[in-house]
């Protein structure tokens, strides 16, 4: 459960890269449509995050072990990201807001690997049964965060509004990380389908 509401967390925010982030800078911020070409700065800075995180969950598994390895990971990610969140909310100038946002985006890519990795270590058998759940949650978060934008910024009329629940649900997902334990096998009753729990 913890992962499946660490997935939601962090996804509400992401998709906000993938939806609002141009109207944002456009409207939010005042960016032209010429000085919009900084805006491929945060998809650089989450492709090489994300290769940096699967190299870094791989070393911190072998030092660390599979429980802190991978948690460790996922706390110093999610809660860079939400720090940075609150200084792009904030700050006005343009460089500097791209910048922050793009720290975001690295902190969320840089621990999804271990997400992943997670679902592996403790799905074993059912593996791909914990990373459906997994992403199931994370698209919910994704739908909800894609309406939710647009209507904080109606209620407040304010782009920086949503950055507020972005924040906080970022926070959440960095706790949520203490809960999960990668070298904690799932058992196969986790996994039982509905006609399963009632045969027995």
């Amino acid at each position: 459960m913890a992962m499946l509401g660490m997935a939601f967390c962090y996804i509400y925010v992401y998709t906000f890269f993938q939806t609002w982030f141009h109207t944002f800078l456009v409207r939010g911020r005042g960016f032209s449509e010429g000085s919009l070409v900084f805006s491929a700065l945060p998809y650089v800075v989450a492709a090489c995050a994300n290769l940096t995180g699967g190299a870094a969950s791989d070393a911190l598994v072998r030092r660390l072990g599979l429980k802190w390895g991978r948690r460790s990971l996922g706390i110093a990610g999610l809660g860079s990201a939400c720090l940075f969140t609150i200084a792009a909310m904030v700050t006005r100038q343009h460089l500097l807001t791209v910048i922050l946002l793009s720290l975001v985006y690295g902190g969320i890519t840089f621990q999804q690997a271990g997400v992943f990795g997670v679902c592996l270590d403790i799905g074993r058998r059912h593996a791909g049964s914990m990373v459906g759940l997994m992403n199931t949650s994370a698209q919910v978060g994704g739908l909800v965060s894609t309406v939710a934008y647009g209507y904080l910024v109606d209620r407040f009329r304010s782009y920086d509004a949503p950055f507020v629940p972005m924040a906080a649900l970022l926070l959440l997902g960095a706790i949520l990380w203490f809960k999960i334990d990668a070298s904690r096998e799932l058992s196969t009753e986790s996994f039982a389908t509905p006609a399963q729990v009632l045969t027995r």
